[in-house]
């Protein structure tokens, strides 16, 4: 496969066309170049998944990568509106991979199965900052609760469209923007979105606005959000965060709602459900414990768009969230430094799921579990400072879907200038 390179701007690039020959002429003064900051990313990613059930599809899914991951990010210009620029560029190449054991989604496929052995895009966004509010169009990486991207392979998914974030007042975050293509994790191209749902279900667009407040010494944060994936579906969601220190104890809460209805021509057909979860905490020194709880009501899932991460969900894990329609589920989770065995930089990380009562396509009462155990190491000094070593290990059971256990090694090595 070719390397496709792709300025990714808004269909709309007459709004950023005049931007980019503003910085042309005022690179060279202020803090554009002063304060620009690159840093490249080099991942080197192996993957293996083994399946169970002797009736998959698939046995087995093996493949290792090489990844390179540059970000840049300019300052702003001076001047009452500043203006900036931030640039992305990724580049993965395949190491080992074969037609009987590819489809891992680090590399993007062929039509006879076979994964490429290179892929790459370069995205641009211009921005501009007044005040303390700052408007991005181009690519980018969105990180709200209603659309996290997916770092989860080789590469990052993006997307494609503008962005505006305020924070004019103490403590207070206003959001509001809009997508209209994105860039899966294992792709070059840019496409329609759509719902993880009915992921052939296309839609214009998706728009959304919210506010975040920080109060009590930024212990404690409300959020309040509204998305709409155009003639798909519209989501609400509120969410309290909450640390406390309890004498030596540090107590944690995550409360969450999403409540989504179809919305338009209801390409996915008639959505309505609501999701309730709440994710606690509690650290004393080196150790951290996590209960997360979460329900599921309605006749239909959460919904999301696809590709997206659902880092927002309580119960979140390595291959799944628990979101089916009418599922319960529960987590109990177990962190660990281990630089109070005199270990610094290796943290470790063991958590089990389980759901009950889901409504799936293919039936009623569905059970699944999911067990992960992770160890992470980065270095701490010399040479090699901050290479990150992280291997993980995850076993699924599900009763309406296929068994399999799987293994990931990520290797990554941040470089700044």
């Amino acid at each position: 496969m070719k390397i496709r390179r792709k300025t990714a701007v808004p269909r709309n690039a007459g709004a950023v066309l005049p931007m980019l020959a503003c910085l042309a002429a005022q690179a060279a003064e202020g803090g554009f170049l002063e304060d620009a900051k690159t840093d490249l990313v080099l991942r080197n990613y192996y993957f293996n998944r083994d399946f169970r059930d002797h009736d998959a599809g698939k046995s087995l899914v093996d493949e290792w990568a090489q990844g390179f991951i540059l970000k840049f990010s300019s300052g702003y210009t001076p001047g009452t509106v500043g203006v900036g620029l931030d640039a992305i560029g990724l580049f993965g190449v395949k190491l080992n991979s074969g037609r009987g054991t590819s489809n891992s989604e680090l590399l993007p496929l062929h039509d006879d199965g076979r994964a490429a052995d290179n892929y790459g895009r370069v995205g641009v966004a211009a921005k501009l900052r007044v005040s303390a509010s700052e408007l991005k169009i181009g690519e980018m990486l969105p990180d709200i609760p209603l659309l996290r991207y997916d770092d989860g392979r080789l590469l990052p998914q993006t997307f494609r469209g503008f962005a505006v974030v305020s924070r004019e007042l103490p403590g207070l975050a206003l959001q509001a923007g809009r997508f209209d293509a994105v860039s899966l994790r294992n792709s070059a191209d840019m496409q329609d979105l759509s719902a993880w749902s009915a992921p052939t279900q296309k839609s214009d667009g998706f728009n959304y606005a919210g506010a975040e407040y920080r109060f009590n010494r930024e212990r404690t944060q409300l959020g309040l959000w509204h998305g709409q994936l155009e003639d798909v579906y519209r989501q609400s969601y509120a969410n309290l965060l909450h640390k406390q220190r309890v004498g030596d104890w540090t107590l944690g809460a995550n409360l969450g709602l999403f409540v989504d209805r179809d919305d338009g021509a209801a390409h996915a057909g008639e959505i309505d459900s609501h999701t309730v979860y709440g994710l606690f905490s509690a650290g004393i020194g080196l150790h951290t414990f996590y209960l997360g709880l979460q329900k599921v009501g309605g006749d239909s899932g959460w919904q999301s768009v696809y590709g997206s991460s659902g880092r927002s969900m309580g119960n979140d894990m390595f291959n799944g969230n628990f979101t089916n329609a009418d599922e319960r589920s529960w987590q109990v989770r177990y962190d660990y430094d281990f630089v109070g065995l005199g270990w610094p930089g290796l943290i470790g990380m063991v958590r089990y799921g389980h759901g009950s009562n889901a409504t799936t396509k293919v039936g009623s009462g569905g059970k699944e579990w999911e067990r992960d155990v992770e160890l992470g190491y980065t270095v701490q000094s010399g040479p090699l400072a901050r290479l990150n070593v992280r291997l993980n290990h995850a076993s699924n059971r599900r009763s309406f879907n296929s068994d399999f256990d799987q293994t990931r090694v990520v290797v990554s090595y941040p470089l700044s200038w």
